[in-house]
């Protein structure tokens, strides 16, 4: 850590503070088998939530 930021070697971000991969507070959850979408809930990962219509595990869309 070049400067001891948390941001790793190239200081791109990552880590604990978001970075360029971080999803934000905002957005869709996704089923990736029908297709369907739901608000994404702040405390709750997409990962965390079955799709209401077939009940596949969603992911963020």
């Amino acid at each position: 850590m070049p400067r001891r930021d948390g941001t790793g070697p190239s200081g791109m971000g990552g880590g604990r503070m978001g970075g360029p991969f971080s999803a934000g507070l905002g957005g869709y959850c996704k089923c990736p088998n029908c297709g369907a979408t739901k608000k994404h809930d702040r405390a709750q990962p997409c990962s965390a939530v079955k799709c209401p219509k077939c009940g596949t595990i969603m992911v963020r869309g």
